[in-house]
C-alpha cells in the first residue's frame, strides 16, 4: 500500500484500500458517471471488487502510485477519485484523473481535488509532465483542466483505439512541471 493522505476542509484524499468495493461498484456502474470516460460500465460487485484488487492496487504496487479515494468529509461518505495513472501506452506518462458521483458535481470537488493532487504529483511524486484526457464534448472537465493550467496539445485517439469505430478521438492536455512552479 502507498503512503498518502491528502486533506482539505471539506475532502479526505487517501488511498483505496479494502472496504472500498462498494463504493467503487456504486461509481463506476453508473451510466451518467461512465459517459465520458471511455470505460466499461461495471455490471456487478465482483467486477467491482476484481478492479480495485487487479488494477488499483496493483498500481500501487508496480508504480508507487495510482487513483485515490476522495472522502467528503460533511456526509463521510467516499464519492469518487483523484490521483493519478501511469500509462505505459503513451510512453510512460502519468495521467490526472477524477470521477464523481453526480450528486457532487458542480460543488468545485474536482478543481478542490486536483489542486491537491497536482501538488502531491509535482512535490512529493516529482513527476516532470501530468497529462490529461477529455472527451471533447466534456466542457465541465476539460475547463477544470485548463484552471489547473492545462495546455491541449493535440486532438487524437486514444493509443490503440484507432481503428475502433466506437471510438472518437480525445483532447489531449498536459502540465509541465515547470508550467505549474510559474
Amino acid at each position: 500500500m502507498i503512503d498518502v493522505l491528502l486533506e482539505s476542509d471539506r475532502l479526505l484524499i487517501r488511498p483505496f484500500q479494502l472496504g472500498d468495493e462498494q463504493a467503487m461498484f456504486e461509481l463506476n456502474s453508473n451510466p451518467i458517471v461512465q459517459k465520458y470516460t471511455g470505460d466499461t460500465l461495471i455490471k456487478s460487485f465482483e467486477q467491482a471488487k476484481d478492479t480495485l484488487h487487479n488494477i488499483v492496487f496493483k498500481d500501487y504496487e508496480k508504480h508507487g502510485y495510482g487513483r485515490l479515494a476522495v472522502i467528503y468529509k460533511p456526509d463521510n461518505k467516499l464519492i469518487g477519485f483523484t490521483g493519478f495513472k501511469y500509462l505505459p501506452e503513451t510512453g510512460g506518462d502519468s495521467d490526472l484523473g477524477y470521477r464523481f458521483l453526480p450528486e457532487y458535481w458542480g460543488k468545485g470537488i474536482a478543481t478542490e481535488s486536483s489542486i491537491m493532487s497536482l501538488k502531491y504529483g509535482f512535490e512529493k511524486l516529482n513527476l516532470k509532465k501530468i497529462i490529461g484526457f477529455t472527451e471533447i464534448e466534456n466542457e465541465a472537465s476539460t475547463n477544470v483542466l485548463l484552471k489547473m493550467g492545462f495546455k491541449t496539445t493535440k486532438i487524437d485517439f486514444y493509443p490503440g483505439e484507432e481503428n475502433d469505430p466506437n471510438k472518437r478521438p480525445i483532447q489531449w492536455l498536459e502540465l509541465t512541471k515547470e508550467d505549474y512552479e510559474k
